[in-house]
């Protein structure tokens, strides 16, 4: 997961003879695509087409389907422009620029400042550089920190906001295998979708495009994936790995088992009730997934004492000479003890909140919006800084529907987890429900509530505090009453955790170069990252997993299952099977670095041409999200000759194909 300013061309070089110019790795910079509701995707024409997943397009494929026509279902192809739909709320983002901020945010720290006082400067010199940046370019400008803290960086992104849908398949061949083969291997996907970029009303050129390999990637070969991995956990202190190993697994698995559990019986419902609670019901399952194999991983023994011996050997090589103990040798103390103390109030930080869902959460950030925009920037709560105003206030006046029905269940069932974990006489229990029951509540406030209409949330954003504090909505009314309980209570985490954390994971970055240098990558951060390895299988159940897989597989598993739900297949592979080269490959497996935000990355060859997609990891990469390693982690995609064949015989999609395979 290396950083584009610190490419691994001397691994590369020693490993393969390969050493990407700085051409090379701009162009790929250039066509990579972040998601900005959470994927990564590529630029693959040069009239802004864009390939991603269909699991990291479902969310919009949800929002534009209907009762009548279910797109994640049925799946969606544009025979020309005037077919190509406008996605209601999604965000793509192409960065276009690094700049190293490090000694400017550094110098804002001043000495003797304690950690609360350290954090406030921080996060108000942060402010600043953004909007500055933001002032000068007009591009989306973020700090982001990078080896916890050691390193600080202005990225600048070129923003697009006028996406419109041009192809996905069914959701049956996308997820083949539904959850049970979910982060396994041997997969059959066909998890792919494009998109198009438009700006002012015209497709955009994007002259760094990746080039369409249709034969795509072979067993042996060098291949390199450029894209944005969410979050990766190895260079946390061992206290802080302990600590989410005690509370925050146990709380977060069983907060998605219960959250399940309320979508799945929503769904029982009824067929309009299973269509809107779908997508959702993915993404529990995937988390639960993938959450439930990090667990397992942090409470290997093995693990942690690897990472316990790692720490030792840190700490003895800085305590090795004077002047870096006395700098940065008190910080994984200070770190524990802010661990320790976060017990305190865990509860009341993991079950004061809603999140996830829709309705609730739009009122608490109407009324915290009108108030932070008020402040001057440095001062105000991170997400409401001036440079990302623009892109909060395109997610907060989305035109995509609401599912009242799913809100309300999903809200009674968060006062009555409150009630069950902070006790009724909890100030935010007492605040939200007065003594009435969590589902009475709930029911009242979805009933009444306005917000589902993206023209009362406009009203109230454009008439500032007056407007919110007048208003007699009911969610509204609730999110002021709760605000001041749930301020408090993050103002008590950053003042006495977060300012500990941040203040010792920079000192930890510091001394981090002081020993080893800049040797390693930094943990993830949806940053765009360069991950490499080869086309190869693995060691796997006593025999080995093959690199690749392809259509004949495909029919096999399904066949296996008597072509029985998750292993069904739409009408067209079934009727047009005969007209397919069934030895076509269709996924396949390379030993590179990444972790959940990497969908829909672009695999690329040496030269530069697309030969993949990234859509997942083999089981034996969940652990990925504390150590990478290469003899069993495999990240999974579907190979570019599998989506040229598809779109071809499968789809009739003869102006899609002919557009990638421009020359």
């Amino acid at each position: 997961m290396w950083t584009f300013d610190n490419p691994p061309s001397k691994q590369l070089k020693e490993r393969y003879g390969f050493e990407p110019t700085r051409e090379w790795l701009d162009h790929l910079r250039l066509a990579s695509v972040r998601f900005n509701d959470g994927g990564s995707g590529s630029f693959v024409s040069p009239n802004g087409l864009v390939l991603t997943n269909h699991h990291v397009a479902s969310e919009q494929l949800q929002k534009v389907s209907t009762p009548e026509r279910d797109y994640l279902e049925a799946g969606f192809l544009a025979r020309g422009p005037s077919e190509e739909m406008k996605c209601p709320d999604l965000e793509l983002n192409v960065l276009i620029s690094m700049e190293d901020v490090t000694a400017r945010v550094f110098a804002a720290i001043k000495p003797g400042m304690t950690d609360k006082q350290a954090n406030d400067a921080r996060k108000g010199v942060v402010a600043r550089i953004e909007k500055e940046s933001l002032d000068a370019t007009g591009l989306r400008s973020d700090v982001v920190s990078l080896y916890a803290g050691g390193e600080y960086w202005l990225y600048r992104y070129k923003k697009y906001t006028d996406i419109r849908l041009v192809f996905a398949p069914e959701r049956r061949i996308a997820f083949f295998g539904g959850d049970p083969d979910n982060f396994t291997y041997p997969r059959h996907d066909l998890d792919m979708a494009l998109f198009r970029v438009y700006e002012n009303d015209k497709r955009v050129a994007s002259p760094a495009y990746l080039r369409w390999n249709a034969k795509g990637a072979a067993a042996g070969d060098l291949v390199l994936v450029s894209g944005h991995p969410g979050s990766t956990d190895r260079m946390r202190t061992l206290a802080q790995l302990e600590f989410s190993r005690d509370r925050e697994y146990p709380t977060y698995l069983e907060l998605i088992r219960r959250r399940l559990d309320v979508v799945r019986r929503y769904s029982a419902r009824g067929q309009e009730h299973a269509r809107e609670a779908a997508n959702m019901i993915y993404g529990l399952e995937n988390a639960l997934k993938a959450l439930s194999g990090e667990h397992q991983g942090i409470k290997e023994p093995r693990l942690l004492a690897g990472k316990a011996r790692d720490e030792q050997e840190f700490r003895r090589l800085v305590a090795s000479r004077s002047d870096w103990q006395a700098a940065y040798g008190g910080a994984w103390g200070e770190i524990a003890k802010a661990k320790s103390r976060h017990l305190e109030r865990y509860d009341n930080l993991a079950y004061r909140a809603f999140s996830g869902y829709q309705l609730p959460e739009t009122a608490m950030t109407l009324v915290r919006y009108v108030t932070e925009v008020t402040k001057p920037d440095g001062e105000r709560l991170e997400e409401y800084h001036e440079a990302g105003l623009e892109s909060l206030r395109f997610s907060l006046l989305s035109p995509a529907p609401v599912y009242p029905g799913l809100e309300e269940a999903l809200l009674a069932d968060d006062f009555r987890l409150s009630v069950e974990k902070l006790g009724p006489d909890d100030p935010f229990v007492r605040a939200a429900l007065g003594g009435r029951t969590p589902a009475e509540v709930a029911k009242e406030l979805i009933a009444g509530t306005k917000l589902g209409d993206p023209a009362e949330r406009k009203k109230l954003l454009d008439g500032g505090e007056a407007a919110v504090a007048a208003s007699t909505d009911p969610l509204v009314v609730l999110a002021r009453r709760l605000d001041p309980i749930r301020r408090e209570t993050r103002k008590w985490y950053e003042d006495n955790i977060q300012s500990v954390e941040r203040s010792g994971g920079e000192r930890i970055g510091k001394a981090r170069f002081a020993v080893y240098g800049k040797s390693t990558y930094p943990d993830a951060t949806f940053t765009l990252r360069l991950a490499y390895g080869t086309v190869k299988g693995y060691p796997m159940n006593g025999t080995e997993a093959p690199p690749k897989t392809t259509f004949h597989g495909l029919y096999d598993r399904a066949g296996g299952f008597d072509f029985k739900p998750p292993y069904d297949l739409p009408s067209r592979f079934v009727e047009r099977k005969n007209a397919l080269d069934l030895s076509t490959p269709l996924n396949f497996v390379m030993s590179g670095d990444i972790v959940g935000g990497n969908s829909g990355s672009p695999v690329v060859n040496r030269a530069g041409e697309i030969v993949g997609l990234i859509f997942d990891g083999n089981i034996e990469s969940l652990v990925g999200r504390f150590v990478f390693d290469e003899t069993t982690n495999r990240a999974v995609a579907v190979h570019t000759a599998a989506m040229t064949e598809a779109l071809r015989t499968l789809y009739d999609a003869d102006g899609l194909v002919r557009e990638l395979l421009r020359p």
